[in-house]
């Protein structure tokens, strides 16, 4: 039985962990091959290893880029050399993001600059550095990680809610722009998942809201429909659908993988 993305060739930001990881994970399963980008080397390195000795991936079918998405001409340089190696480019899964909590009067102007520059300039020059690429696939698909941050408002998160909404409203404009050369684009919406974020958010914005982690905690679960937070594989089993032949008919759309804490 022929897999879900045999030979197509994927690009990932923020591949070193959680849900970037799992991710590669769930597309090498599925036949991928993968061009893996962090700014942390190292973590690619061993989930490149990890790969190649429990999925018996070739390791000339797994390359990595250390770099940081907010360097246009590292992103550039990375999307040639993807080019360069395996001959195409099909999927490009935009997942590298960074968070902050505060109260919106301590926010400076360069918390915002930082989450703009991470959350959406890093996929305007990821996007813009594939896009020749992508034109050449019969079947090309973008995958922008939002977040329900991107549907909502809420306390202690302007500066991050608002690339997310930004981010959303990038996904809708590229599958205008792009559907003419076939090339899907779409957002997932995570709520909270079990990740090295959510422990960050618990610390941060527990302390924005003058709670303790226990308390901020519950009151996240009791938000939640379902009682608990996501796991990094429900994210990446939504993105192994976007990037399949399944979604073929779906642009331009933001979709929520969060428990039902958002239904709109």
């Amino acid at each position: 039985m022929s897999k879900r993305l045999q030979n197509k060739v994927a690009i990932i930001s923020g591949a070193s962990q959680g849900i970037g990881q799992e991710i590669a994970k769930n597309f090498a399963k599925e036949g991928a091959k993968l061009c893996l980008i962090s700014r942390r080397e190292e973590a690619l390195r061993e989930l490149t290893l990890e790969l190649t000795l429990q999925l018996n991936m070739q390791t000339s079918d797994v390359m990595i880029v250390a770099l940081d998405v907010t360097d246009k001409e590292a992103c550039d340089k990375a999307a040639r050399a993807c080019m360069a190696h395996f001959g195409r480019v099909d999927i490009l899964v935009n997942n590298a993001g960074i968070y902050r909590s505060k109260p919106f009067m301590e926010h400076g102007i360069d918390d915002f600059k930082q989450l703009m520059d991470v959350n959406v300039y890093g996929a305007v020059h990821m996007a813009q550095a594939c896009f020749e690429f992508l034109q050449k696939s019969p079947a090309a698909r973008i995958i922008n990680m939002a977040s329900t941050a991107g549907k909502w408002g809420s306390k202690n998160q302007s500066a991050y809610n608002t690339s997310k909404h930004a981010l959303i409203g990038l996904t809708r404009c590229l599958a205008l722009e792009f559907g003419a050369y076939a090339i899907t684009v779409n957002a997932i919406c995570p709520g909270f998942v079990q990740t090295a974020m959510l422990e960050d958010l618990k610390a941060t914005a527990s302390q924005s809201a003058g709670l303790s982690q226990d308390e901020f905690y519950r009151s996240t679960l009791a938000r939640i429909p379902l009682g608990r937070v996501m796991k990094p594989q429900e994210i990446s089993s939504m993105a192994l659908y976007l990037a399949s032949e399944e979604s073929s008919g779906m642009t331009g759309q933001s979709i929520h993988v969060d428990g039902g804490m958002v239904f709109s």
